[in-house]
């Protein structure tokens, strides 16, 4: 089973997503869960995520070149990392996906999502996730919580830019080929709150998945 967090920065994801993947240890532990991100997970997709969003360019990198870049990390830790262990029957809960390159390259970068979804077809290659939770957090707040402004640019980045990202995310949310299901979660309130209305969608997800 793969699940995927997604949702702007300071939404609540990095988190609730190792909160997640330590619930399902605790709950059912003859399952093999593994939390990992995107980009990154392996050494080649973490030294590609520091090239993208933590180097200090004197140029601004172009969209294209950025989904590009993200799409290569994708392709390198989805069969490094993720297929590997779902061919093998793990939970894979990862902190951000494809859907992201969607939302900030392809729509918020103007790229456009028909676009971002050709340049990652090969990338994915059919790894699509089983439930998607889109943590769905009031902007200002949750830019209050990004914590990595010198070492992540995305997080430097100002209120419209995430205004216009959760519009885009309601955009996708439609395109319902790409995944199994998504559940949009209410990322607003305590890290305890979030988690349950998080546990009140996965648990029935997984038991009603249970032995497939």
């Amino acid at each position: 089973m793969y699940i995927v967090f997604e949702g702007i920065i300071g939404a609540g994801k990095t988190t609730q997503c190792f909160r997640l993947s330590h619930w399902l240890e605790d709950k059912f532990p003859k399952l093999h869960v593994l939390c990992t991100r995107e980009p990154g997970g392996d050494e080649i997709a973490e030294s590609i995520r520091g090239t993208v969003q933590g180097t200090p360019f004197k140029e601004q990198m172009d969209a294209t070149c950025e989904a590009y870049l993200y799409a290569a990390a994708r392709a390198q830790s989805l069969r490094t990392v993720v297929k590997p262990r779902l061919d093998s029957g793990w939970i894979i809960i990862a902190d951000r996906s494809f859907i992201t390159s969607l939302v900030y390259q392809g729509y918020n970068r103007g790229v456009g999502i028909d676009t971002i979804l050709d340049i990652n077809k090969v990338a994915v290659s059919g790894i699509l996730p089983d439930l998607v939770l889109f943590l769905d957090a009031n902007v200002p707040t949750a830019l209050g919580r990004a914590h990595d402004k010198a070492g992540d640019k995305w997080e430097n980045l100002g209120e419209d830019f995430f205004v216009k990202a959760r519009e885009g995310y309601i955009k996708v949310s439609h395109l319902s080929n790409l995944f199994g299901k998504w559940v949009g979660i209410d990322g607003n309130g305590t890290e305890d709150e979030v988690f349950q209305r998080i546990l009140q969608e996965v648990t029935p997800f997984i038991h009603s998945n249970e032995g497939e």
